[in-house]
């Protein structure tokens, strides 16, 4: 390998993501276009790119924050799924093969996402546990790289088909992984055809702050992403909200106290880092504001305004 630990380690792990992120883009462009690129230079068409989406947050498909996907489910043994159809809100499908996937998961997936999306969706992430747990805000220990090893097994493993608006995507959450042991250094594939599914107005821009105050919060945390993904949020029956978050407690009295613990924490989290929620329950409908904050707002008022913008 071209870089050798002793200059990694004078980087940081964030800029080092960056940094390779924008040197697998330039090889990609000068590969495909046939010549050097110019400095700063956009991709060529031909090639698949995630959209470009500042620091501060994280990039995740509507469909995956308005179902059971990643769901908020309890530690332990996992279920495995065969195919089978997960709970998602109308016009979204999705048929998933694995073993349940939870918000720990979709931390990992997100930051394989953050760190590819300066480069082309078909070339090689290289990027070391290190970096990875960092983008992730965890320590460099032991556990945090078997965990992080285990996740992307699983990330590796998934197949789902994913019918969200009009765009359709069958194959894995990751297409492929491979580590050097030695220096823990990742080459991980995603599959350029998830594209679509991150198109303008299918994704959502997650505040990563907000979701980290949330750590530990596995409903919390669904749930912050689920209202992130509404500029207007409609009532929803509680019932509804446990099902789509992928609730495994059968005590509809437990599970009811837990969803609203789980609301008073997104709105806590809101406010401390200047996200504007709150929630109000009347019978068993859930009564939610969410009011995008930051680059969230700005994500949010650029699609509206390609939404008004004329046919020519």
């Amino acid at each position: 390998m071209a870089d050798n630990e002793d200059t990694k380690s004078k980087l940081d792990p964030l800029k080092w993501v960056e940094q390779k992120a924008a040197e697998a883009a330039a090889r990609a462009a000068q590969k495909a276009a046939g010549r050097a690129p110019l400095p700063g230079a956009p991709l060529p068409k031909n090639v698949a790119q995630l959209p470009i989406w500042p620091e501060p947050v994280r990039a995740v498909p509507n469909g995956f924050l308005r179902s059971a996907l990643f769901g908020a489910i309890a530690k332990g043994k996992r279920r495995y799924i065969d195919g089978e159809q997960i709970a998602a809100l109308d016009g979204i499908e999705i048929r998933y093969t694995g073993q349940r996937l939870d918000q720990g998961d979709l931390d990992v997936w997100q930051s394989v996402l953050h760190a590819v999306r300066l480069q082309d969706l078909g070339s090689q992430c290289r990027v070391t546990s290190y970096a990875l747990l960092k983008l992730m805000g965890l320590t460099d220990t032991g556990k945090n790289r078997a965990t992080l090893h285990k996740r992307i097994e699983r990330l590796v493993a998934t197949a789902l088909t994913v019918k969200q608006g009009r765009y359709s995507y069958i194959g894995s959450l990751i297409a492929g992984a491979a580590k050097d042991e030695e220096t823990q250094e990742w080459v991980i594939e995603l599959d350029a055809k998830l594209r679509p599914l991150f198109a303008a107005d299918q994704f959502t821009q997650i505040e990563w702050a907000v979701r980290q105050a949330l750590n530990g919060k596995p409903l919390a945390q669904w749930l912050h992403g689920f209202y992130a993904s509404h500029a207007k949020p409609f009532p929803m029956r509680m019932e509804t909200l446990l099902r789509l978050a992928g609730s495994e407690d059968a005590n509809p009295r437990s599970a009811q106290q837990t969803l609203r613990k789980a609301l008073d924490a997104v709105a806590d989290a809101c406010a401390a880092h200047g996200e504007g929620f709150s929630y109000e329950i009347r019978g068993d409908l859930v009564h939610a504001k969410e009011k995008a904050q930051g680059a969230q707002r700005r994500h949010l008022a650029k699609k509206a305004a390609k939404r008004r913008k004329p046919r020519t």
